[in-house]
């Protein structure tokens, strides 16, 4: 028998996702242990004898480390496994690019699109989701109508939401088409749905939504559908934004 731990711990170093979304995937009865779901985060398991699922598939403890640079196309959903039948981003990764279960890094809407970055490394995972360390996000966003400057002023000074402020953000206006604008909106937070709740909150509703960074990284070289392995050069420099050191 070897050394019991807490479920999403395990879970966490298997590259699942973050500690705080593993216990949400749990609390949500998306995991079994042994055939049999598990609800209590706080369950120990022993990784060496354990059988454990998420979302149906088996978790890998020691993979070799992946990380992929995807352009998720609008129409599929960041999830490993879907009760709807709908198409995954798993589905889109070819040969053996998923030998290693790389697992999506935060969430994009089914109907969004853009820049996703999928990995089994569960420290960066961990790292880039975690507020600390301040990892921007950049949105191009189509609203319904054009802001007016006051509008723009206030999402870029932050908003209250239903769960609380948001922090400051970057805003630009870039273009009108229709009577409709284009923004760039820069984030640092991974709330769920949040630019959309941001514009919708100063009364422009989200039409289309395109993430196009994350932490220094872009899809400028990808096509919806398309995806790559991180460069060496890619990879330190998000692990050091991160405070994670240049060591894989």
């Amino acid at each position: 028998m070897g050394q019991m731990e807490r479920l999403q711990k395990v879970m966490a170093r298997a590259g699942v996702a973050s500690r705080r979304r593993c216990e949400e995937l749990i609390a949500a009865g998306l995991v079994k242990v042994n055939g049999k779901v598990v609800q209590e985060p706080g369950v120990k398991v022993d990784p060496a004898a354990d059988r454990i699922l998420v979302e149906g598939e088996g978790i890998n403890l020691s993979p070799a480390r992946q990380y992929i640079l995807m352009y998720k196309p609008r129409g599929y959903i960041t999830t490993m496994s879907d009760e709807k039948g709908r198409r995954k981003v798993p589905d889109l990764l070819k040969d053996n690019a998923n030998d290693g279960r790389v697992y999506p890094v935060g969430r994009l809407d089914y109907d969004s699109e853009g820049l996703l970055l999928l990995t089994n490394d569960g420290d960066l995972t961990h790292a880039l989701t975690h507020p600390r360390h301040q990892i921007p996000k950049t949105y191009q966003v189509r609203v319904a109508g054009v802001p007016d400057k006051i509008g723009l002023k206030q999402m870029e000074k932050g908003l209250l939401l239903a769960d609380g402020p948001t922090a400051p953000a970057k805003v630009r206006f870039k273009s009108e088409k229709n009577g409709n604008a284009l923004l760039e909106i820069t984030i640092h937070e991974g709330r769920k749905h949040q630019v959309k709740r941001m514009c919708a909150h100063i009364g422009y509703p989200v039409m289309r939504l395109k993430r196009t960074s994350l932490g220094g990284l872009d899809i400028a070289d990808l096509k919806p559908g398309q995806y790559r392995h991180l460069t060496g050069v890619e990879l330190r420099m998000l692990r050091r934004k991160c405070g994670l050191g240049n060591n894989k």
